[in-house]
């Protein structure tokens, strides 16, 4: 690009992308859409429901029209389309407790330069612990997989499978979906104490006790009881080193009986481990908040299982809104 053409616009736009983050931020926390619904309402009436002022209501929500979230009519706001499918509690796509968990993490973003200077956290995994927090990531989590679960559960064939183990499975939500999927198939879910009680209460809402069972389990320390033909990891590679990665894939593949399927989900990074974007920045974003996570490339990963006798292994492409993957392989 010749000198005359070089624009600051660009660089500008990504230093003040902040903004519109943290405008969402409040407005979810502040339960905006839910509240204002489909239909066209004042913003004296949303300003009383929310029990804000009204001059700042009024700026967030002009902000939120200028985002294309809002409509705005005679001086009265309703949800857009977008806004009704994802942002509202009153839709079954809600995703607003990952955003909450995006909100959580702004303070330790805002601190990258210190975490890359001295290459430890600044965020504490303790945070976990915290109700609202703990609540927001796991609801979050479960929000994020009811979206994507539809799209990879029917690219994977388990319809001869009898046992799946899932890994840091969380709510359950992937287990709770593999299931319906395929009538024959029970599932174990593994996960910290702390995750049981919302598991075994989204498991009972799906009416799935009988066949989803959960086991408390510090997987980093502690070896897998019983045995599985079908291992399912999701996004838990990311939070460890390559050394725990390596231990923990070969903890599951000997819990799996010969001719087990172990799959593994996440964000997967190209060889030269530079792209794609959300994979690069959610390594930035392990920086932040472990000792050593970090996103993995398809040959990381690939090479982490033949080390642990995985065979016919290969990658699982599908369409992800934040470049995730599947490496499949047989025990």
């Amino acid at each position: 690009m010749k000198t005359q053409e070089l624009n600051s616009g660009m660089l500008l736009q990504t230093s003040g992308s902040f903004w519109e983050a943290c405008t969402l931020h409040a407005a979810v926390r502040l339960d905006v859409f839910t509240w204002v619904g489909n239909q066209y309402i004042s913003s004296d009436s949303i300003a009383e429901k929310l029990g804000g002022n009204t001059r700042g209501v009024i700026m967030l929500l002009d902000a939120l029209t200028a985002m294309g979230m809002l409509e705005k009519k005679d001086g009265k706001y309703a949800n857009t389309a977008l806004a009704s499918a994802f942002l509202s509690k009153d839709s079954p796509r809600y995703i607003g407790h990952i955003i909450k968990h995006h909100s959580h993490l702004v303070e330790s973003w805002s601190r990258l330069d210190v975490a890359v200077t001295s290459g430890k956290p600044v965020r504490k995994r303790a945070s976990l612990h915290d109700d609202e927090w703990r609540e927001s990531f796991l609801l979050g989590m479960f929000n994020l997989a009811m979206n994507l679960a539809p799209v990879i559960v029917p690219q994977i064939d388990l319809s001869n499978r009898r046992h799946l183990m899932d890994l840091g499975g969380g709510p359950g939500t992937y287990a709770i979906q593999f299931c319906q999927k395929n009538p024959k198939l029970k599932a174990t879910v593994y996960d910290l104490p702390t995750t049981r009680s919302f598991a075994e209460k989204t498991i009972e809402t799906f009416g799935l006790t009988d066949r989803i069972d959960f086991m408390e389990i510090d997987y980093l320390e502690e070896n897998i009881e019983g045995v599985y033909d079908v291992a399912w990891l999701s996004h838990i590679l990311h939070g460890e080193g390559p050394e725990d990665c390596r231990n923990i894939i070969k903890k599951t593949v000997s819990a799996l009986e010969p001719g087990g399927m172990i799959l593994i989900h996440d964000f997967i990074l190209n060889e030269s481990m530079d792209g794609p974007l959300f994979p690069a920045l959610f390594s930035l974003n392990m920086l932040l908040g472990t000792p050593n996570g970090q996103s993995y490339s398809d040959q990381q990963i690939t090479d982490m299982l033949a080390e642990a006798g995985v065979a016919d292994i290969r990658r699982i492409f599908f369409e992800s809104p934040n470049d995730s993957g599947i490496i499949e392989g047989i025990v």
